[in-house]
Parts: structure tokens; C-alpha cells; sequence
């Protein structure tokens, strides 16, 4: 089966300090012993804007790790992510909640993940529980 990779994993595989990274790095050796690994565009655009990374090294991190690149998102992934996202906020307003905000981003990464039959590895399974709840998450 195809594994997603949320944007989280992957930064904290660049930082050795990062007290996830030796979980990071054994979830996605795991999730690569049981099938193809991708990510979203929407994951290669946050990636991008991460500090202290080109381009360049994106597109050499990924050829490295074997991780290809879904540069299509279809209208189901956006009606998807679009539904997911007016759920959110309107949870959000009726909580008041104080937590971190979301962006529409984490819910196409969701969506993704979701209209396409993968399994979405992440650090943030809390948001993608209660946004998908029959997305099927790697646990960390």
C-alpha cells in the first residue's frame, strides 16, 4: 500500500537534534517496507518554504529517499479538504479553541491521503482523526 508523508515527518528527519527524529526515521523505513512512499504537492510546497532548504535539496531529498512526488490534487480531494476544513472552522468557533490554527494546507494533505486509498503517515494524527475519520493513519 502507497504511504503519504505529512510535511512533519520529514522535518524532522533534516534536524538530528529533533527528539522525533529516530521515530520519524524508523516510521518511514516501516512504511517503506510495505509499499511505495509520496507526497502531496501541497507537502513539496511547504517543504520549499522551510528554512534552510532550496529547492534543489527538495528535489535531492526525495530522489535519495525514494519518495515521489503526486503533483495532482482532483476536485474530490478539494471538495474533500474543502468540507473538512468548513468542519474545522466551525469547531473551532463554537470551542473558542486557544490551540494551535489550522490551514486549509494540513486539510488537502488530509484529502490527499484520503481520495486516494493511502495510508498517511504523521505526527499530527489528533487533526487527521477527527477530520477523516476513515483515513487510515501509521502510527508513530
Amino acid at each position: 500500500m502507497i504511504t503519504a508523508i505529512d510535511t512533519n515527518v520529514l522535518v524532522a528527519l533534516w534536524d538530528p537534534d529533533d527528539a522525533l527524529n529516530s521515530v520519524a526515521q524508523t516510521a518511514l523505513d516501516s512504511s517503506r517496507a510495505h509499499g511505495n512512499l509520496v507526497i502531496s504537492a501541497v507537502v513539496f510546497a511547504e517543504l520549499i518554504a522551510y528554512p534552510r532548504r532550496s529547492e534543489t535539496f527538495i528535489d535531492r531529498f526525495l530522489g535519495d529517499t525514494r519518495i515521489a512526488v503526486d503533483w495532482e490534487l482532483s476536485e474530490s480531494t478539494w471538495r474533500t479538504a474543502g468540507r473538512a476544513f468548513q468542519a474545522y472552522a466551525k469547531r473551532r468557533h463554537r470551542q473558542s479553541s486557544t490551540g494551535p490554527r489550522r490551514i486549509l494546507a494540513d486539510f488537502l494533505i488530509g484529502a490527499h491521503a484520503l481520495e486516494n486509498n493511502y495510508k498517511l503517515l504523521t505526527m499530527d494524527q489528533g487533526l487527521y482523526r477527527t477530520a477523516f475519520p476513515k483515513l487510515l493513519i501509521v502510527r508513530m
